[in-house]
């Protein structure tokens, strides 16, 4: 009997202690801004900038998560959570990510590489048979002068190094110009709820803006890299990202929809003169749950979980004694794979900018020049249509999270934040 007792006092004591260290594991450690080499005093410039921001009216609120040498060393929420309520801003406030969640897929892809499931140079028919025979619009000279859309043959199969690098020759219907984009619009690919498969099959019987393999332009190629996840796990997109990404991280606000009541009041909203960001396309309500898994821009996540996802690529695809991806992976993911060596030009709207080429989900630094930023060659980053932003910059050691929702001002935060912070980093 007393060693029946004795052994429940153990392990009792075990649960106890291993309680706090769950606690532990699911934030990352902290420390004061000049113990990583940064300035309390210019991080807190930026902040007020913010703030100023948010009195004006130019943006509700926003929280921003600068963190160097595995270290969070701020974490500031401004402004509103939800500006009609008057809800102050919190730091586990829950935001549309929109195409934030582009790398989180093309990881997801990327497991599936390394678990000899999937290989990048894999046509995408070979798991998704819609895309067997493909063809490319167009635009020729009508008889009235005006342009229509004919069709041509593609010229090789879409792989799934394509749907990660955008070289597939899918685009996007709601910005910019093109009988494509056009056709995009017209044919109500979101119509009716659908399921991932059963957009996939739309989308697969529309022309492709691009040959194949020959122009970087931003699509719809993520959301069915998603829909290959899901043909190649036998799960659902959330399902397989649930169980190999979110829960071993600890990323428990990372989802596609917030049905729960009590997560509900924790989203964060935009002004009501800002929620469009392009044509038809205004941002969604998460409350409401639909078939459709977007793992180009469905999902919704908190500061400290996407600083979780950040710090293990960080890492070299490793986190808390758990590892996710090889570093050769990941080195892999953030080389530039569309230029002109690879046969690849930009598109005429090129998102990643001088100075970038684009990898395996992430637009990449080339080197120390050309764009107008001061962050390191071999930086890799990636925003979101609702004004969320991220960039990771292994040289310094160090990655930012920048929550907020204002499609009109996005671009602008993400320059203003990039020279704040690195006018701050002080060695």
């Amino acid at each position: 009997m007393k060693f029946f007792k004795r052994t429940l006092r153990t392990a009792a004591l075990g649960l106890s202690l291993a309680i706090p260290l769950l606690a532990a594991a699911q934030s990352l450690p902290t420390a004061t801004p000049e113990r990583v080499g940064l300035s309390t005093e210019r991080l807190q410039m930026l902040t007020d900038v913010l703030k100023a921001d948010v009195a004006s009216g130019k943006i509700p609120g926003a929280v921003l998560l600068v963190a160097r040498q595995g270290k969070v060393a701020w974490f500031e929420p401004v402004g509103k959570l939800d500006p009609a309520a008057g809800t102050p801003m919190q730091r586990d406030g829950i935001f549309r990510i929109y195409s934030m969640s582009k790398p989180i897929t093309s990881v997801a892809a990327m497991m599936l590489v390394e678990d000899g499931r999937l290989k990048l140079d894999d046509p995408i028919s070979t798991y998704l048979p819609e895309y067997a025979t493909m063809t490319v619009g167009v635009e020729k000279p009508g008889a009235d002068g005006k342009p229509v859309l004919e069709t041509v043959p593609a010229r090789r199969p879409i792989t799934v190094q394509d749907l990660m690098r955008h070289t597939s020759g899918l685009t996007y219907g709601f910005f910019g110009p093109g009988l494509v984009k056009q056709a995009y619009n017209a044919a109500g690919l979101g119509a009716n709820d659908p399921t991932l498969a059963e957009f996939s099959q739309r989308l697969a019987k529309l022309p492709l803006a691009y040959q194949p393999g020959t122009t970087w332009d931003y699509s719809q190629s993520t959301d069915i890299l998603g829909r290959v996840i899901e043909v190649v796990s036998g799960q659902s997109l959330y399902q397989f990202e649930k169980a190999r990404l979110f829960d071993p991280l600890g990323m428990k606000d990372t989802t596609y929809y917030v049905p729960e009541p009590a997560r509900q009041p924790r989203i964060a909203e935009p002004l009501p003169t800002d929620r469009s960001f392009g044509v038809g396309a205004d941002l969604n309500d998460p409350r409401i749950v639909r078939k459709l898994e977007s793992g180009g821009g469905g999902l919704v996540s908190t500061a400290s979980d996407y600083a979780r996802f950040l710090q293990m690529l960080l890492n070299g695809g490793s986190l808390d004694g758990k590892r996710y991806l090889g570093p050769r992976s990941l080195s892999l993911m953030t080389a530039d794979h569309s230029n002109a060596g690879a046969g690849i030009v930009p598109g005429p709207l090129y998102l990643p900018g001088p100075g970038y080429g684009f990898g395996l989900g992430f637009a990449v630094r080339r080197n120390d020049g050309e764009a107008p930023y001061p962050s390191a060659g071999g930086e890799y980053n990636w925003g979101g249509a609702g004004g969320t932003y991220m960039w990771v910059d292994p040289k310094n050691e160090m990655f930012v999270v920048l929550m907020l929702q204002s499609p009109k001002y996005r671009t602008h935060y993400r320059s203003l934040t990039r020279d704040m912070i690195y006018a701050a980093v002080i060695k």
